[in-house]
């Protein structure tokens, strides 16, 4: 069949299941836009480039595929640079493509050219794969050699760029490939690894399950609930892994956080990781918690990459595959020899489940301004059942690992990077990824919130059941406690407040969404109410304590030891 190169690229995306595209228009590639939306795609235009890239991370993660999203030649590709960097220390496959001047361009002996700049090598080291499309006939192997990289191994971004004079070309070629016949798809751990870690896991005294960021964007949950039920055992949350799997709810409990985590951690003698790197939040698996009971513990390893096994520590049976595979695989093998739950199993599930009452019930109450672990507490308390939870912010997160009384099936957050603004476009890139059928919380912090505010016009104008929970302490609150624990009480601030005039509900309506400002605990829950009610987006100003937020977060002392000498 003969179609445009734009319309090959479209076949190529739409054969992996990929039907949603973020960016701004632009005369590189609105006929790529226009087909699309032909076709049924999600076309959606934000309105910075940099929230394009997050919004299509959260489509990866909400979908277990490949994100697209496009910035035009020179500033809207300038602009895609931080989501670039976030997806690579994220994980998330997002193909970035990237327009360009036609090629001559770069060849001519010149100054001063309009919008112009040499893309791709500014790239490179943000990427996992980096090319452009230079002649037609070059558009399969390029588009599936990216989808290869994005998806194989480590999941990871990469940049494709086409120059203006190709993206209209024709091309003469069969139909797209399915994905199995160029890649490699749903790949088996080898059976004697398999037998090796069944048998660890039956003659295990206390194992646990220690479940990261990849359970969730692999949309594993189901299979790895098979497992933890034949492990019969508590399931560990990574900080990146915060999800919490149908049915396991009352057996999951965050690592740090929980102290029947911690027991359990000291207490395990096996430990099968699951779609985490065994970062530096759980102490590379060896320090902290880990120390107890070493020599003992056994250690079982899910890992796509085969470059990652024993990198942070020793692994004693390596599983090599895609999770979701293998998976079944331990499912199927513990099938006939189910694990019976230990006694310390209902006494950890017993203990968290008091941690977290006794958490509302002893969270400052009754102060205005709100203190920000009773805004934690009465916000989740009026979570949706069946929400998406994002999280943004630096003090707000941190009083939410503590303070949190909802367990959302999916949450969404900038664990590995860090990266501020994301909650926004999350919000908005995980909605639309559901049919803008879910109800969707934001919990964020003001000035976190500020960084893609422009966004609330998309979320208005797709007219998303999104709901964003401001804490507002007029301030950068992570960094006045840096100030104050480096400084002393009393010291210059610098560049760590702002004005106390800004009212975030009347922001939103100006966006055309809902807004409610709160100053009392007792206000939240209904204001949240209120704000899914209306049938628009909302943004509920709840003014916080700013003493509080910058001087009393909560387990703040094991966070830093994510940091601390010794961890390096």
């Amino acid at each position: 069949m003969s179609v445009k190169v734009y319309e090959r690229i479209l076949d190529l995306f739409e054969a992996e299941g990929i039907n949603t595209i973020f960016g701004i228009p632009d005369p590189n590639f609105v006929h790529m836009f226009h087909l699309a939306e032909e076709r049924g795609w999600n076309v959606v235009a934000p309105h910075h480039e940099e929230s394009a890239g997050f919004m299509a991370e959260a489509v990866s993660r909400m979908t277990g595929k490949a994100a697209v999203c496009i910035g035009t030649l020179g500033p809207g590709v300038a602009n895609l640079a931080g989501a670039m960097m976030c997806a690579k220390v994220e994980n998330s496959p997002v193909i970035f493509l990237g327009g360009q001047r036609a090629r001559i361009t770069e060849q001519r002996v010149r100054r001063g050219r309009i919008q112009f700049v040499k893309q791709a090598a500014l790239f490179d080291p943000s990427v996992k794969y980096n090319a452009s499309i230079e002649y037609a006939d070059q558009t399969d192997e390029i588009i599936r050699e990216g989808l290869r990289k994005a998806l194989g191994g480590t999941p990871g971004p990469v940049y494709i760029e086409y120059p203006s004079h190709v993206i209209l070309e024709e091309l003469d070629v069969p139909a797209a490939l399915p994905p199995a016949r160029y890649r490699l798809v749903d790949q088996t751990a080898g059976a004697d690894r398999i037998a090796e870690a069944a048998e660890l896991i039956r003659s295990a005294k206390q194992p646990i399950l220690l479940a990261g960021h990849g359970v969730h964007t692999t949309r594993a949950g189901a299979a790895v609930r098979a497992l933890a039920e034949a492990m019969a055992c508590p399931v560990i949350q990574t900080s990146g892994g915060t999800s919490y799997i149908e049915g396991l709810e009352d057996r999951t409990f965050p690592y740090g956080f929980s102290p029947s985590a911690v027991e359990a951690v000291v207490q395990s003698d096996l430990c099968l990781a699951i779609g985490t790197e065994l970062g530096e939040p759980v102490h590379y698996g060896r320090g902290r918690h880990w120390l107890a009971n070493e020599a003992n513990r056994k250690w079982i390893l899910i890992e796509q990459d085969p470059g990652a096994i024993g990198v942070n520590r020793p692994i004693d049976v390596p599983l090599v595959g895609d999770l979701r595979a293998v998976v079944p695989q331990l499912v199927d093998a513990l099938r006939d020899t189910p694990r019976t739950a230990t006694p310390e199993l209902a006494k950890w599930i017993e203990n968290d489940a008091a941690r977290l009452a006794e958490l509302a019930e002893t969270a400052p109450t009754g102060q205005s301004p709100v203190h920000p672990a009773r805004l934690i507490v009465e916000a989740t308390k009026a979570f949706p059942a069946d929400g998406i939870m994002v999280r943004d912010g630096g003090a707000t997160t941190i009083f939410g690992w503590t303070y949190s009384q909802a367990k959302p099936h999916d949450v969404i957050w900038n664990q590995n990077f860090g990266h501020l603004g994301t909650g926004l476009p999350y919000a908005v890139g995980a909605s639309v990824a559901e049919g803008r059928k879910r109800p969707v919380m934001l919990v964020t912090g003001d000035s976190s919130f500020q960084f893609q505010i422009a966004e609330l016009e998309t979320a208005a104008r797709l007219n998303l059941p999104l709901v964003c929970v401001v804490a507002v302490d007029y301030a950068w609150g992570l960094e006045v406690g840096v100030y104050k624990r480096t400084f002393g009480q009393g010291s210059l601030e610098t560049g760590t407040h702002w004005s106390t005039e800004t009212r975030f509900d009347k922001v939103a309506e100006g966006f055309g969404c809902y807004g409610e400002y709160v100053e009392r605990d007792e206000d939240i829950a209904p204001a949240i109410k209120r704000a899914y009610a209306s049938g628009r987006p909302g943004v509920i100003h709840v003014v916080v304590d700013p003493k509080a937020n910058s001087e009393e977060m909560p387990s703040y002392d094991e966070f830093r030891t994510w940091y601390a000498e010794g961890t390096q």
